[in-house]
């Protein structure tokens, strides 16, 4: 038997773990928590679906998917409206790690 020669990966991974980058903005952090925020809210959706309280007169893939879209669109308002708040405490925690967001910013040039 011949051994086996280990391949690289075709998509590099390095410095994945560290990458912090994208935090160091808090417009793109509170983008993060309302992404966040509706995931949240449409998977309590989609749960609160799967209950099955009562029983559909007309059951179809089509129905099935058009309200999944529509819970999609339910849960982003719902985040950026009228949020549940776990976005922005999960803004806030990560907003501590970030010394540099916690700084106060200086005025624009004028």
């Amino acid at each position: 038997m011949t051994p086996i020669a280990p391949t690289t990966p075709a998509v590099s991974t390095a410095g994945i773990g560290n990458d912090s980058s994208r935090l160091k903005s808090t417009d793109n952090l509170n983008k993060a928590g309302e992404k966040f925020e509706a995931i949240f809210t449409g998977m309590m959706l989609k749960s609160m679906r799967q209950a099955k309280l009562s029983d559909s007169l007309f059951e179809s893939k089509a129905l099935d998917t058009f309200t999944e879209m529509q819970d999609g669109e339910v849960a982003k308002a719902m985040a950026s409206h009228t949020p549940l708040g776990i976005g922005k405490a999960m803004t806030d925690f990560l907003a501590k790690s970030q010394p540099d967001l916690n700084q106060p910013t200086s005025d624009p040039p004028k």
